[in-house]
């Protein structure tokens, strides 16, 4: 009747599954057949326990082995009350480091001229709080290790951190020109936007700018870091130390090395695959190498591409060459040269 429910007629919420002989029928649960599957189970998850313990109870003696490593002066460990600078806080400085230099672009909430002054000031201030406490770490850990006279090393952290933070309008002006370099020196750039965000060659030249001039403010350790980083995320591998004019553009970069005593004039454009190198030096003179130029120098205006490879301390490229691809020099090259290799021979063998 209308107004009541009749549940003969109801369908089910979740229709039954087909039993045996009776498709569409409800299925017949054999609760000996359940009892038998959950006693299954149960024994199946004591042998897991079971062989879990059996090599559960080795991992005491493999820890105090390795406690015992930690004496031993052919393994390397830092097990000491004083911190050491930490690499997830120093990455997280680069980050910091490019929403200050590249405002607008890297960072979730919207920059505009009502509140450009509130971000800097807390960017800047955060900054400053998270590079110093870095840097004082860097100084003390060098301080112990070479058992040092102590020179006040927080003071030194605020104080270098300071100091790098009166850099940063300089070192936007140097960036500008970095990035612009990159636009007009790549045809398929479509806007300096897309080369900020894109292009890996100003990121890891934006690290080395940072980490260089945290080099030239006497800070160890933490700029190796920096460009590491920027090395394992691009395969630009830029040492901090090296000397770079304005204007510079590693064009895809994947491969580029550049040594830590390179010098590079202004308006230098570089390809994938390029080495700027050391030769080969002998084991037993390591030692006193270690503050030798060993690297070559570029000058002003030259262009280097992909694959070239140029080593050597006295190995001077003078201004406005060209150094075609592959090319091998361990020797200077005038001003106004081109230097490429003869064109290879080319075999064409038809198939079949």
């Amino acid at each position: 009747m209308p107004g009541k429910s009749d549940k003969s007629n109801r369908e089910p919420f979740f229709p039954s599954a087909p039993s045996e002989g009776k498709p569409g029928g409800p299925v017949v649960i054999n609760e000996k057949d359940d009892d038998r599957r959950t006693g299954s189970v149960e024994s199946e998850c004591r042998i897991d326990l079971s062989e879990s313990r059996q090599f559960r109870h080795k991992i005491p003696g493999i820890v105090e082995k390795l406690v015992l490593s930690c004496d031993d002066r052919e393994c390397f460990a830092h097990v000491s009350p004083e911190s050491i600078p930490s690499r997830a806080s120093i990455v997280d400085l680069i980050a910091r480091a490019m929403r200050i230099l590249y405002p607008g672009y890297f960072q979730e909430s919207r920059v505009d001229d009502v509140n450009l002054g509130y971000y800097f000031g807390q960017e800047v201030t955060a900054f400053f709080e998270a590079l110093s406490e870095q840097i004082t770490l860097a100084i003390r850990h060098e301080c112990l290790r070479y058992g040092l006279p102590c020179t006040h090393c927080a003071d030194r952290g605020y104080e270098t951190a300071a100091s790098f933070l009166e850099a940063l309008p300089a070192l936007r002006k140097t960036l500008a020109k970095d990035v612009v370099a990159a636009f007009e020196g790549d045809p398929a750039a479509k806007g300096y936007d897309e080369v900020i965000f894109c292009y890996p060659g100003v990121f890891a030249v934006t690290v080395y700018r940072i980490a260089h001039h945290l080099t030239h403010l006497g800070v160890p350790t933490i700029p190796r870091i920096m460009t590491e980083y920027a090395h394992s995320r691009t395969g630009i591998d830029i040492h901090p130390a090296a000397h770079i004019g304005e204007s510079f553009f590693i064009d895809h970069g994947t491969g580029v090395v550049i040594g830590e005593t390179t010098e590079i004039g202004d308006r230098v454009r570089i390809y994938q695959g390029v080495t700027l190198g050391a030769l080969s030096i002998p084991r037993e003179t390591i030692e006193e190498m270690r503050k030798a130029k060993r690297h070559p120098t570029i000058e002003d205006d030259v262009i280097i591409y992909s694959g070239a490879t140029i080593l050597g301390g006295k190995t001077v490229i003078g201004a406005r060459s060209i150094i075609g691809g592959n090319v091998w020099i361990t020797e200077s090259v005038p001003p106004d040269t081109r230097v490429f290799l003869k064109r290879p021979e080319l075999v064409y063998l038809r198939q079949g």
